[in-house]
């Protein structure tokens, strides 16, 4: 079976059941007609404490037969851009999100963005784990790890982590009580970085792998991994939609945002080394088939919030 054929007959992960408990707006189809029903801030902490895992408890072994047995070097090379714009943006995320969380309004708030921190953390551990014992490089230290890694990414990613949020940061830093960065901060890390970043990727990485038949660890992982940033996400809509009816400068800052972030973040969906082309395919779907995916769930968000 060709490749493409496999990944269209695997069960898609967004039909999870722990998945649509977040009430993420993108996994309900009412959020199409702008109707979608959110979970409470204290909700999605007690949803957290249901939906712990322990990163110690993936064995890897035949993940490891895996990498260096069933791919070749041009396979394994064309998979460590997606490893590594996951890897250094779990990073990234997790250093960023402090003055988030510190300046977050109210105690609901900032106690469900605790638990987010906490998630950051392990998501960096389980990149970790799979890079030392699959033997993707030979150091075994992180700081290691990730400054090899990053020689993967393209200048987008750059550009929309370490200029776009990170500035943000800087300015939540500063000024906590600036609610217009909050909101733009909010914007950038949960509706596109995580929204439709990172969900976008962990999507067709998982049908892919689990369509072939290959690392079961992995997958197993990043699938626990996907249903923490659907939590996240779940989050960000519920706050960017309250702040969206409170004021309209609010509302301006999310389109502002989206409007400048866009553009970089749709560059960042493809390898450096890829040419230009929509109908460029990696591991069975296009660059026009993850860009539709990835609008798709922005769009459910939006609407949701009472912007699209």
């Amino acid at each position: 079976m060709e490749a493409k054929e496999a990944t269209r007959s695997a069960p898609s992960r967004v039909t999870r059941e722990d998945y649509k408990a977040t009430s993420d707006p993108a996994l309900q189809e009412a959020a199409d007609r702008g109707q979608a029903k959110l979970l409470s801030y204290r909700e999605l902490y007690m949803l957290w404490e249901r939906q712990q895992w322990l990163t110690q408890e993936l064995d890897f072994s035949q993940d490891r037969r895996d990498w260096h047995e069933k791919f070749d070097d041009d396979e394994r090379f064309q998979r460590m851009y997606g490893l590594s714009a996951f890897f250094i943006g779990e990073q990234k995320v997790a250093e960023e999100l402090g003055p988030i969380m510190r300046a977050a309004p109210t105690e609901e708030q900032r106690i469900f963005l605790c638990t987010q921190i906490a998630d950051e953390a392990r998501h960096v551990r389980f990149f970790e784990r799979f890079y030392q014992e699959v033997g993707v490089y030979d150091d075994s230290e992180l700081s290691a790890l990730l400054d090899q890694t990053s020689e993967h990414l393209n200048d987008s990613f750059g550009a929309l982590f370490d200029e776009m949020l990170h500035s943000r940061v800087d300015r939540l830093a500063r000024e906590p009580e600036d609610m217009e960065a909050l909101v733009e901060g909010i914007t950038l890390y949960h509706m596109v970085i995580e929204g439709m970043l990172a969900l976008t990727g962990q999507h067709f990485i998982m049908e892919y792998n689990t369509s072939e038949g290959v690392l079961p660890a992995f997958v197993e992982g990043f699938q626990n991994v996907a249903r923490d940033e659907h939590r996240h996400v779940a989050f960000g809509t519920a706050f960017l939609q309250e702040k969206a009816e409170e004021d309209d400068r609010y509302r301006a800052a999310i389109q502002r945002t989206l409007e400048e972030s866009l553009p970089v973040a749709d560059k960042v969906l493809s390898p450096p080394w890829a040419p230009d082309d929509e109908d460029f395919e990696m591991f069975g779907y296009t660059i026009a088939e993850t860009r539709e995916f990835a609008a798709t769930c922005l769009t459910r968000r939006l609407k949701f919030i009472g912007l699209a």
